[in-house]
């Protein structure tokens, strides 16, 4: 095709986008532009044309000015400079992340996010291959396969962390406190995504058990496992989502409606300012009414998992314990787009019921403990494997009394001892008023 046919294909395509730009335009015009002061819209649109024209006539390569590939390379431009959690997904891309929300997918099994321009994991998922080479919240991913990623966006670098199970990817790591990278090959595997786990029954009946995630089906197996323990006579309940990377909103809902009385508020959703609020209350009974209850977090402990513990710490129906949670509070919409592309577009951001924002925030607990390194090395030994293995000396079942897990032990049996002191200093009461009441009959 000679030099006239690129220009006349490039003066179609032109036209073509000038009329839908021009639609648009106007539309965005009226609904925006005149409410936000957006008077030089047009003239923007007409230098971005002006510079895809230049590109297509000037450009020394031409075999680099293919227009899908400038106007795709222009929205990634314009959609990544947003914030970290948005971004462009091309029909390909979009196509993969449909088939990754099945349940299943082949990774090493860490959950990230973008902190500081960094690729940040936020928490390893208990059982997987990152979880049992060692990775740790808060760890900073800087190379995969040799490719530095400190400038590369949030999605992709999770495509280059994936792959068929099996193989091995190598990442290189930089930890806090640690001088040298810790450079990792992790051999790649379906992820099963554990929820509700190792309940027990403590000292002084104090229950426990641990939410490792938020899924579809986490508030049923919670429903389930707070009713055996109830079952047993709880004089309060620890609950454990230290590491938990949050899911589905939804399930976080229905969780912390367990623990309230019917309307309260669990959380708003919050987005542009013009827009009502999106908000969700209790509207069941309280299921644990006058059980205490106590909640572990950590700087691994995110979205879902901090809806609900910011929501029961706001309603003073849950004490926390631990150390300030992550601060993942952002929420994304999936748009589909006419040619089977997408843009994952942040929309909202989640506030407890005291109108705190989780975003970059996160929630502070009452009681602040932080662990060592020893004991969280510990804390993920026990996670991993609650079965004993051949060697090791903690027997099936048996707890690991992490620091953490002690305070909140102490917190509730003292909080125990001290209800179950009002309740016999009353009992004493109520005697006494009998032993000194006037009996029927009698005049005082």
């Amino acid at each position: 095709m000679n030099r006239c046919h690129h220009k006349w294909l490039y003066l179609i395509v032109c036209l073509v986008l000038g009329v839908n730009l021009l639609i648009g335009l106007r539309v965005y015009s009226k609904e925006a532009g005149d409410k936000q002061g957006k008077s030089n819209a047009f003239e923007q649109v007409s230098v971005l044309m002006r510079v895809l024209h230049l590109i297509q006539e000037e450009y020394v390569d031409p075999g680099e000015t293919d227009t899908e590939g400038l106007i795709t390379d222009a929205i990634h431009g314009m959609v990544d400079g947003l914030d970290p959690f948005s971004s462009y997904l091309p029909p390909k891309q979009y196509k993969q992340l449909k088939e990754n929300t099945t349940g299943e997918f082949g990774g090493i099994g860490i959950v990230v996010t973008m902190r500081e321009g960094v690729i940040t994991v936020v928490t390893p998922i208990e059982g997987t291959p990152g979880s049992e080479a060692g990775i740790q919240a808060g760890d900073k991913i800087v190379e995969i396969e040799g490719k530095d990623v400190r400038d590369t966006k949030l999605n992709k670098a999770v495509e280059l962390m994936k792959g068929k199970p099996g193989t091995e990817v190598n990442i290189t790591l930089v930890r806090k406190d640690r001088e040298k990278p810790l450079e990792l090959t992790i051999e790649r595997a379906i992820i099963e995504v554990p929820t509700v786990k190792d309940m027990s029954v403590l000292e002084n009946d104090i229950g426990y058990l641990r939410i490792t995630q938020f899924n579809e089906n986490t508030a049923g197996k919670l429903k389930k496992e707070l009713n055996k323990l109830k079952s047993k006579g709880l004089e309060g309940i620890i609950i454990d989502v230290r590491n938990n990377p949050g899911g589905v909103l939804k399930s976080a809902v229905t969780c912390a409606d367990y623990f309230l009385p019917p309307n309260k508020l669990i959380v708003s959703v919050k987005g542009r300012k013009d827009e009502p609020e999106e908000t969700y209350h209790s509207s069941q009974p309280d299921k644990m009414s006058g059980i205490p209850v106590s909640i572990l977090v950590n700087n691994g402990t995110a979205s879902a998992a901090e809806i609900l513990a910011g929501c029961l710490k706001d309603h003073n129906r849950a004490v926390l314990v631990g150390a300030k949670t992550f601060g993942k509070g952002s929420v994304q919409n999936i748009i589909r787009l006419s040619d089977k592309s997408a843009l994952r577009l942040t929309t909202a951001k989640y506030h407890t019921p005291s109108d705190l924002q989780i975003h970059n925030n996160g929630i502070e607990p009452e009681i602040k403990m932080e662990l060592t390194e020893e004991e969280k090395k510990e804390l993920y030994k026990f996670q991993r494997k609650i079965a004993p293995e051949e060697g090791d000396e903690r027997e099936e079942g048996e707890m690991f009394l992490d620091p953490q897990l002690k305070r909140a032990l102490e917190l509730l049996q003292n909080y125990g001892a001290l209800h179950q002191g009002e309740k016999d200093a009353e009992e004493d009461k109520q005697e006494q008023n009998k032993k000194t009441a006037p009996e029927e009959g009698e005049e005082e």
